[in-house]
């Protein structure tokens, strides 16, 4: 009996015209696919070492289990890092470091302006952009019950403001994307009205303009049909079991200075809540030109959040996600330098996304010029994410970015929202310990004098002296340092697409 199906199947194998293997390998060339399926379970149990897997290695993995799941978190025996390898970072402590207790260990900062009528008093880590649709319904219940009980924020991701953002009663951040998922009409624009009357919600905390994001910038969000559920579809506004591509631009503005007045209208339809906006740094001149922008309307977000050109939860393709857009470090100490510089700092808090998973993390971005941080992946892994790759599958086997019944049902909110607690208490408190440890007080007071980077084998450099910090206003006083000229030449407010020239 055994034998007759097994002959079918290599009978239908040397027959098909598809696949060569199976052609000439009948039947047992079909380990492959076994083989291949196996292959990243393989590499990250058994293979890889601690300090190299990725996008995320091992030591990271198991420091966010840890801290979610309150299990021991130190380590013993020294560092496994190479400390002599280039591009190892430290910071640099200090002999008069503080004692915890004298320091307010909750780390918060307020984002709003002084046209903000409701500021927000924002965690040092709040939960990165993912949306109802990419992750499950239960990973979003759990997410913005962690978010409750730890007194942080979530932001809600570009697929609209669904019923499990609300349920929990968490602090949102609510993001509205180039697609308008939440607040469109049927034509697929801006609604006024629905807008104004989500952002009543006292949930919502602060509103986000998506103008890009670091897993693929420049490109649109994707939604695949097989994530696209009746009730999703219902949220955003679509057809389901549709593929759905968010544009790659805003039909409510052309340029920096209309970017100014939808971020004004936000405002006052909000009733003054913070309103700001996501980007991933492409062309400098570009921002150089919102900066613009901002002094020639009068008009200033609350905050900016900068995303990494290194990707994040969001699936996308290959390209995008390894060769477009700045890198974060890069592209923070950028926005940073560019704020100050246009004297704008004092209205505008820098939230950067992108790779947070420890304090040391958080206190090298806050060092950069960051006010703030959020993460995606480490939220994601403080849930139960096993980094098994399959987000864009609708294969998640914890649940966690899934929208098959069978598998999300297994994910329990009343567990993970602990958990979600759990770790972002332990690691705003190991930010509060390094602070102290540098004989500091607060984030505010972290500068680029305070991380040290390995550059050759002989050589190392402050932050400071690699991205040199802008004096405030000098380019508003035009006094331009040789590495923007150009960029500062051909920025424009009138345009987001630079106007080329050439300079002799």
């Amino acid at each position: 009996m055994f034998l007759l199906p097994v002959s079918a199947l290599g009978i239908y194998d040397m027959t098909q015209e598809r696949h060569s293997l199976l052609r000439n390998f009948p039947v047992v060339g079909r380990t492959r696919k076994l083989m291949e399926g196996l292959r990243p379970m393989i590499q990250q149990y058994f293979i890889e070492p601690d300090t190299e897997g990725a996008p995320i290695n091992r030591i990271f993995r198991s420091v966010v289990y840890q801290r979610a799941k309150e299990e021991l978190d130190t380590v013993p025996y020294g560092t496994k890092f190479d400390v002599y390898r280039v591009g190892y970072e430290w910071l640099a402590h200090s002999l008069a470091a503080k004692n915890l207790t004298e320091i307010n260990s909750d780390l918060r900062i307020t984002v709003g302006g002084s046209a903000c009528k409701q500021p927000y008093n924002a965690s040092v880590l709040n939960i990165s952009a993912m949306s109802f649709g990419a992750l499950s319904h239960n990973a979003i219940r759990a997410l913005n019950g962690g978010a409750k009980l730890g007194g942080f924020a979530h932001n809600t991701g570009e697929g609209g403001l669904s019923e499990y953002h609300l349920e929990q009663e968490g602090d949102l951040i609510w993001q509205i994307g180039t697609a308008y998922f939440g607040c469109r009409n049927v034509l697929g624009l801006f609604d006024e009205g629905l807008f104004a009357e989500k952002a009543a919600y006292p949930q919502v905390k602060m509103i986000e303009i998506k103008l890009s994001q670091g897993a693929k910038p420049g490109h649109g969000g994707v939604l695949p049909a097989c994530k696209n559920t009746p009730e999703i579809a219902k949220i955003r506004g679509v057809e389901p079991y549709k593929q759905v591509n968010s544009p790659a631009t805003h039909a409510c503005f052309s340029n920096p200075l209309e970017l100014m007045l939808f971020i004004q209208k936000l405002r006052e339809l909000s009733g003054g809540k913070p309103i700001g906006f996501k980007l991933c740094i492409g062309q400098r001149s570009e921002f150089i030109a919102l900066c613009k922008a901002m002094i020639e309307t009068g008009v200033t977000p609350d905050f900016i959040t900068v995303d990494g050109g290194e990707g994040g939860t969001g699936a996308a393709p290959l390209e995008y996600t390894n060769s477009v857009g700045m890198p974060l470090m890069d592209a923070l100490a950028f926005v940073s330098d560019c704020l100050i510089g246009f004297d704008l700092k004092k209205e505008i808090k820098i939230i950067a996304s992108g790779k947070i998973f420890t304090g040391f993390h958080l206190v090298k971005r806050l060092a950069l010029g960051a006010d703030l941080c959020n993460s995606a992946r480490g939220m994601m892994l403080a849930l139960g994410c096993i980094q098994s790759l399959q987000c864009n599958k609708d294969t998640c086997p914890t649940g966690i970015a899934t929208q098959n019944p069978a598998l999300n049902q297994g994910l329990v909110i009343a567990d993970k929202k602990r958990r979600v607690a759990n770790y972002h208490r332990e690691t705003v408190k190991s930010v509060a310990e390094i602070i102290a440890a540098a004989g500091l007080c607060h984030t505010e007071e972290l500068n680029r004098s305070h991380i040290f980077r390995r550059i050759s084998a002989t050589e190392i450099k402050r932050y400071e002296d690699i991205y040199p910090s802008m004096k405030t206003g000098n380019l508003r006083k035009e006094i331009i340092p040789e590495t923007l000229a150009y960029d500062f030449l051909i920025a424009n407010a009138h345009l987001f697409a630079p106007t080329v020239c050439r300079i002799n």
